[in-house]
């Protein structure tokens, strides 16, 4: 088969249900678009502040994004091209799509509180404070882990890191001229995209040259200063110009694969078991996480998303239109490689040192077919990588806070502060990040994430069954996720013990427990009917 068949299949997989299933998820979800949502009820110019459209999309979709749908496609081709593609756009489709739309709605009708809120409602205290703990020490994880990958990405393609640095500034000019301001929104959009570009022409000619250590401590600063400004100053702004980035990364890779026309040489299925990653399933779909499904998406759809939606008839076009749009950009990125054989597949990702690289080049290459030199193609998509990296770095400290601060609530004064809130996070994503690699701490990561999106599920599924909604939409992608995580982490734990690992075979031993207790309140909260708690606003 070739890469612009297996493209134009997906894009039209894609678009298809968004107009079809997603239709059916506005109706099963009850979606008012008369019904005012938190931004507008409960503005505060800080975190609620309604957003238009396209720059909700554009902030939503480059958190949601990260190095997600890059790495773990490209890791996952190793079982073969074909069953990454089919859980990339089934999964997009009727999991993540399902998941992150339903999380925004499901905040949005309770003043854009958590998911952690909305278990404390329906399943109980108890069940939300094992939530929030969990999903805190995910995106401690996650920052962790993320920090890791930008400061190496900064280290070795200094481009990147001028270019980013320059767009923080670039990001606070747009969101003052045109907040406080009042600058025309089109004018401002028009002027802050250019001025971006030559911020990445300016990162060639004049890249910034630091030691990892020295990024991982300017990350750090840059985490905790993104967490407590004012969103429409730095977050919002930021992700919404470097969206366009990323949407010219996907165009100009989609156009060079339509000139380029490779025929697709990676071997379309290798075998249930892979010799490093281990059986099939359920590691494919651990692996696979972005672009697919991904419990980090629920807490930026309930965290900053759920508090800048303007309508909840955007709610379709922000939430599930977003991850159909990243399960598009996964299928891409499985291109990039898929027309190498197995033998240079392996090849390029030894030589180049990654997944990331291997992207770049591949990319860089089909771009050389419609002029573009495939050097510059390169840089220029490292560059695109490093702002998904960077603006999942800055919206996953703003949600760890948010997440302290909810743990905090009624029981200190003290963590529920914003900046002691940050500093929590921070701290401990520091301290994982001068601990260790990447590639150390992405196992665990992948499967908290995973498990992150399945007790998410769990929530709006005890929503919809409360509010006498069958609710078979969000139940089968729970229990699928359920199955796929605890055999996972089993896999994980196993692995990690013959392997002397003993902190990593714990870290898993505990995620998998507090799972199970977490299925048993909610199981217990489906077959005992209670009173919705009075502390959460509905």
């Amino acid at each position: 088969m070739s890469a612009v068949t297996l493209l134009l299949i997906s894009a039209i997989a894609f678009i298809v249900a968004y107009f079809t299933y997603g239709k059916y998820l506005d109706r099963k979800l009850g979606v008012d678009p008369n019904r005012p949502t938190p931004a507008v009820e409960m503005a505060d110019g800080k975190d609620y502040v309604s957003t238009n459209r396209p720059v909700l999309l554009g902030h939503h979709f480059a958190t949601i994004a990260g190095g997600g749908p890059i790495v773990g496609p490209i890791s996952a081709a190793v079982f073969g091209w074909i069953p990454a593609v089919l859980w990339i756009v089934l999964g997009s489709i009727f999991f993540g799509g399902v998941h992150d739309y339903a999380s925004l709605q499901a905040s949005i009708r309770h003043k854009a509180q958590s998911i952690g809120a909305v278990i404390k409602g329906y399943i109980g205290k108890r069940g939300q404070t094992l939530f929030l703990s969990f999903s805190t020490a995910t995106i401690i994880l996650i920052v962790g882990v993320f920090i890791v990958l930008v400061a190496d990405t900064f280290a070795n393609v200094p481009e990147a890191a001028t270019a980013s640095v320059l767009f923080i500034f670039v990001a606070m000019l747009f969101g003052f001229f045109v907040n406080q301001m009042r600058v025309n929104f089109v004018l401002a959009s028009v002027i802050g995209v250019i001025v971006m570009f030559v911020c990445v022409w300016a990162g060639m000619i004049f890249p910034i040259k630091m030691s990892a250590t020295f990024w991982v401590f300017f990350l750090i600063a840059y985490s905790y200063i993104a967490s407590v400004l004012p969103v429409w100053l730095l977050l919002q702004p930021r992700d919404y110009l470097n969206s366009y980035l990323l949407y010219g990364m996907m165009l100009g890779g989609f156009i060079g694969v339509l000139f380029a026309n490779p025929t697709l040489q990676l071997a379309g299925f290798t075998g249930f078991y892979n010799e490093k990653l281990g059986p099939l399933f359920p590691i494919l779909f651990i692996t696979i996480a972005c672009g697919a499904i991904s419990g980090f998406h629920s807490l930026v759809a309930s965290g900053t998303t759920a508090k800048q939606l303007d309508n909840e008839r955007s709610g379709r076009f922000i939430a599930y239109g977003g991850m159909l749009i990243e399960g598009f950009l996964a299928v891409i990125v499985v291109c990039s490689v898929a027309y190498l054989t197995t033998e240079q597949f392996t090849q390029r990702l030894t030589e180049l040192g990654g997944p990331i690289p291997a992207f770049s080049a591949g990319l860089g290459y089909f771009m050389s077919h419609f002029g573009i030199p495939e050097t510059v193609g390169t840089t220029f998509v490292a560059l695109a990588a490093s702002a998904f990296l960077m603006t999942t770095l800055d919206s996953a400290t703003r949600l760890g806070r948010y997440g302290v601060q909810e743990l905090a609530e009624g029981r200190s004064k003290a963590f529920a502060n914003p900046h002691v809130a940050t500093g929590v996070v921070v701290v401990g994503a520091a301290a994982l990040a001068l601990s260790g690699t990447w590639s150390d701490l992405w196992p665990l990561f992948g499967s908290a994430n995973q498990m992150l999106g399945a007790l998410a599920l769990l929530a709006v599924s005890v929503w919809l069954v409360k509010r006498g909604t069958k609710s078979w939409f969000t139940i089968i992608p729970m229990v699928f996720m359920f199955i796929v995580t605890l055999s996972a982490l089993l896999v994980f734990m196993r692995t990690n013990f013959l392997g002397g690992n003993i902190f990593l075979t714990v870290c898993g031993f505990i995620l998998f427990v507090l799972c199970i207790f977490l299925v048993i309140e909610a199981y217990r909260s489906f077959t005992k009917p209670k009173d919705t708690d009075t502390t959460v606003k509905v």
